[in-house]
């Protein structure tokens, strides 16, 4: 048993898919790893997710120590996302999934 955040878990693995779990983060991640981004390009990006659902998914991230929020003091506000270091070091298991996708999928990049 392992603890993180005052919640039991069975193993290690668990924890992180609980962090990065869900449908959106992942492909939140794979992004912000380019560099900081506003809201309304994840939301462009991120195909499908909704405002709401988005907004959730950030404030998780960002809870967890994966991202960073920088809200300027401007009309109309600008606010902008990017990766911490923890979030960065989630880069190499997503490029190895990206690889994975590619090399057991048969997937093709267009």
């Amino acid at each position: 048993m392992v603890s993180w955040k005052n919640k039991m878990y069975r193993c290690p693995v668990e924890v992180t898919i609980d962090i990065v779990g869900g449908k959106w983060k992942c492909l939140v991640l794979w992004h912000l790893h380019e560099g900081k981004m506003r809201f309304k390009e994840l939301e462009r990006i991120v195909p499908g997710v909704s405002q709401k659902m988005l907004t959730q998914q950030l404030k998780e991230m960002e809870k967890d120590g994966l991202l960073t929020k920088t809200v300027y003091p401007e009309v109309p506000p600008r606010v902008e996302y990017s990766l911490t270091e923890r979030g960065h070091s989630l880069f190499p298991l997503l490029s190895i999934m990206h690889k994975w996708a590619l090399d057991e999928l048969a997937l093709e990049e267009t």
